[in-house]
């Protein structure tokens, strides 16, 4: 996208939010296309929850488009971001919900080799992700290898313990993500709800919470709403994705998603919903229809 494309973008998406242009009216905006504008406007009736989506999912939309597009469906960030990036969706008026934090899916926090790597980049990353205005950074348990899930859940304590007195600090939650071990990641141990929530409750700092994944929970566990209300308080982000398969959430898969955010809202969660669905059809469209079915 051009700069003079994307400076046109943002100016019309300030006048939309701000709500001055009058239908009809005479404005240094009028001679461009009003579809344009129309196009920034977000979705009517956002509903309860704010929404997010994943970028890598969208990984062959450039980041200007999504971010336009974002808007125009009624979202309020893009996330799973690395620092290059969030000055872009800062400037179309978004925030990116979930920073990219410091571990991978296989070599996380249960490694006291790695907990040094990981906490000095931490103490780099999260100040950085404090001055750009962002709510979290996400972190990975790591696979087990052999490990325990008693000494890999010691393990992980002791690392977050080191890092969230400047999460605390700074004002930014870590979330640690719940994946499944059955399909997608073999080997990994933050794989259950009630496994991270402990992890929680030994860590014991308010910004240490997880990342409940629907999508990875349902193919675990099942029991989706009870779950995240018998452990709501241990909660600091949702995504979701259709089962099986991870694509649309729509009627192709075997989640209410409808039920499911209601049950969240119910809940008076005020944090971020991303979606994290790999569209099978027209990718924007997928998403806003994504959005639609999760505005309660």
């Amino acid at each position: 996208m051009s700069q003079s494309r994307r400076d046109a973008l943002r100016a019309l998406g300030g006048v939309a939010l701000a709500g001055t242009a009058a239908a009809g009216a005479a404005s240094p905006l009028a001679a461009m296309a009003s579809t344009s504008l129309a196009s920034l406007l977000p979705l009517a009736g956002a509903g309860r929850l704010k929404q997010s989506v994943c970028q890598w999912c969208y990984d062959k939309i450039p980041l200007d488009d999504l971010c336009a597009a974002a808007r125009r469906i009624g979202l309020a960030s893009v996330e799973l971001l690395g620092e290059k990036d969030w000055a872009t969706v800062k400037s179309y008026g978004l925030t990116c919900a979930m920073a990219n934090g410091p571990t991978t899916i296989r070599v996380g926090l249960n490694r006291p080799s790695e907990h040094d790597r990981f906490v000095a980049e931490s103490e780099r990353l999260l100040p950085l992700v404090a001055a750009a205005g962002l709510p979290n950074m996400i972190v990975f348990s790591g696979n087990r290898d052999g490990m325990s899930d008693a000494d890999g859940l010691a393990n992980c304590v002791t690392g977050l313990k080191r890092i969230t007195p400047t999460a605390e600090r700074v004002g930014v939650t870590v979330c640690m993500e719940l994946l499944n071990s059955k399909v997608d990641h073999t080997d990994y141990m933050c794989d259950r709800t009630s496994w991270g929530a402990e992890l929680v409750k030994r860590v014991g700092s308010p910004r240490f919470k997880l990342l409940y994944d629907i999508y990875h929970m349902q193919i675990m566990e099942g029991d989706v709403i009870r779950n995240i209300r018998d452990h709501y308080a241990a909660i600091g982000h949702f995504h979701t994705g259709g089962v099986p398969g991870r694509n649309e959430i729509n009627e192709t898969q075997e989640l209410y998603y409808p039920a499911i955010m209601r049950a969240i809202a119910d809940l008076g969660y005020a944090g971020f919903v991303g979606q994290e669905f790999i569209p099978k059809g027209e990718p924007l469209e997928a998403l806003e229809q994504g959005v639609r079915i999760c505005t309660v």
